[in-house]
């Protein structure tokens, strides 16, 4: 299985507000992340800015539509689309989330989260390495942000993601964010959830912005990314090194400008570090 796993410094969301600037040519950033599933398509501007783009910049490919953990059967047509986008665009790393989203039903169009149980574990771990041997190569699942935990859980989310890792090989991408946001929600300690996890699987992290609600903390992607959950992605650098990291902001998209400094002040923070790629082991 190759991993294929190596980035460095920071990016961010390739999003179609910005595709004149990025098509005047490749803005401060060290690589960029796109939804898959927005690339499916056998022609059309999206792919063009994509294909154009990826001449310059590295690219991660992140999932959104997957379901890895859904009950129905992993959905083989959205697995051979994703691998012919693999090979279109030879991404440097691919990552899904660790959630599912489907019933017999069809797709709910969300990331929901799951139990983290023994029984999950072996379905989870199934169709990762289903996915890994459609594709052909390691991926990175996700942490997520949820609203509800489950009273049967018998795992942490890093605890379930670090036997997950060990079990099929693939690693982990760490949404600091959503530490932070199940933190809020839930009481659970950011902290001890990096230390759940061996640092060698930490292929990626993802910083975002989220609102304050009576209710709850959302993980909205719509702001920048606030005062705590820079601190907390000190932290993660501490521990897992000088980790590619992108900025990720998907609502009420700001201009290009806004997103890069939030790259600029992840920059600065990741060159306290040591310098360079990190690479994800197979």
């Amino acid at each position: 299985m190759r991993a294929r796993g190596v980035l460095s410094g920071v990016g961010i969301g390739l999003r179609h507000a910005h595709y004149e600037a990025f098509m005047a040519g490749p803005p401060d950033v060290d690589w960029i992340e796109v939804h898959s599933e927005n690339y499916f398509g056998d022609g059309g501007y999206d792919l063009h800015v994509l294909e154009t783009v990826r001449r310059d910049l590295p690219v991660s490919l992140h999932g959104v539509g997957l379901g890895l953990g859904s009950a129905a059967p992993l959905d083989t047509v959205h697995l051979a689309r994703l691998a012919r986008l693999v090979t279109r665009i030879e991404p440097a790393l691919v990552s899904e989330h660790l959630c599912w989203g489907a019933s017999a039903q069809g797709a709910l169009h969300d990331l929901l989260p799951m139990p983290l149980t023994q029984a999950s574990l072996d379905h989870l771990s199934a169709r990762v390495s289903q996915m890994q041997d459609a594709l052909g190569r390691t991926v990175l699942v996700e942490n997520v942000s949820t609203y509800v935990r489950f009273r049967g859980d018998t795992y942490s989310e890093a605890e379930f993601l670090a036997a997950l890792a060990q079990r099929t090989g693939c690693g982990v991408l760490l949404d600091v964010n959503n530490l932070y946001v199940n933190q809020c929600n839930h009481g659970e300690d950011a902290l001890a959830a990096m230390a759940a996890l061996p640092p060698q699987i930490v292929g990626e992290i993802h910083l975002a912005g989220h609102r304050v609600t009576p209710a709850a903390v959302i993980d909205d992607h719509g702001s920048r990314v606030a005062s705590a959950v820079w601190s907390l992605y000190e932290a993660a650098l501490e521990r897992f090194g000088a980790t590619s990291t992108l900025i990720e902001w998907d609502t009420a998209v700001p201009a290009l400008e806004v997103l890069l400094d939030e790259a600029r002040l992840a920059r600065e923070r990741l060159m306290k570090h040591a310098p360079g790629a990190k690479e994800l082991r197979p």
